[in-house]
């Protein structure tokens, strides 16, 4: 065998020790996301609509920042992944990855509900807020988000702890902490709007974790950190 056969069939693809920061990235983008969300928009979902017809730049800018957001948590994701390794079980990593994909989903139909409601009432903006379309997409937009989503979000922190807690994935306080947070969402998100954002708070502290973990520094063929 070649040199060049050896070096090919070697090959793999390396997790660049970068990808931690992703976790860091989600979660200012989810704070600014909401916070900028929460300047606008009332959080009562029986409000009028009155917000439609003030600035409502903040709200366009939030929604365009959520895909964004959906990407690096994508990576976050990746980067858990990888760091399991050969230790990842089927059985929490299909309920790992169905939650985060169930997240996703259910924060990008949020933000398209959403920014429909924003053009739909430039288009008809006499007709829009008295119709039952604009309270339709304003409850789908506020269940989604406080109910469905942030449930879904516990889960995730639910299974992720529980597999940090077996593999030492992050530091066992850490593990315990997102536990904790994680009942705070299942119980308090529907009354409490803060309540968004302790999630990313603890996505946070995993990134930061990783980061400051030794074994998250990729090592070459001659023992020396890439």
């Amino acid at each position: 065998m070649t040199s060049i056969e050896t070096n090919l069939t070697g090959a793999y693809l390396r997790t660049p020790r970068a990808a931690a920061l992703a976790g860091i990235i989600f979660s200012v983008l989810w704070v600014v996301v909401f916070g900028l969300m929460r300047l606008s928009v009332p959080s009562d979902p029986f409000e009028e609509g009155a917000w439609l017809a003030g600035d409502t730049t903040y709200v366009a800018l939030a929604i365009n920042l959520v895909p964004f957001a959906g990407v690096a948590f994508l990576w976050f994701v990746g980067v858990l992944r990888d760091r399991l390794g050969a230790r990842e079980d089927q059985f929490f990593a299909t309920v790992f990855l169905g939650s985060g994909f169930l997240l996703l989903a259910m924060l990008f139909v949020a933000a398209a509900v959403v920014g429909a409601i924003i053009v739909a009432f430039r288009a008809a903006p006499d007709s829009l807020v008295h119709s039952a379309t604009f309270h339709f997409g304003r409850a789908l937009a506020h269940g989604m988000i406080n109910i469905y989503l942030m449930k879904t979000a516990a889960v995730f922190m639910i299974t992720t702890s529980t597999i940090a807690i077996y593999t030492r994935l992050t530091p066992r306080w850490l593990a315990i902490v997102g536990y904790i947070i994680a009942v705070v969402l299942l119980i308090g998100s529907s009354y409490f709007d803060w309540s968004l954002l302790v999630f990313p708070l603890w996505v946070f502290l995993v990134s930061v974790s990783i980061l400051w973990d030794r074994k998250a520094v990729p090592i070459s063929t001659d023992g020396l950190p890439l």
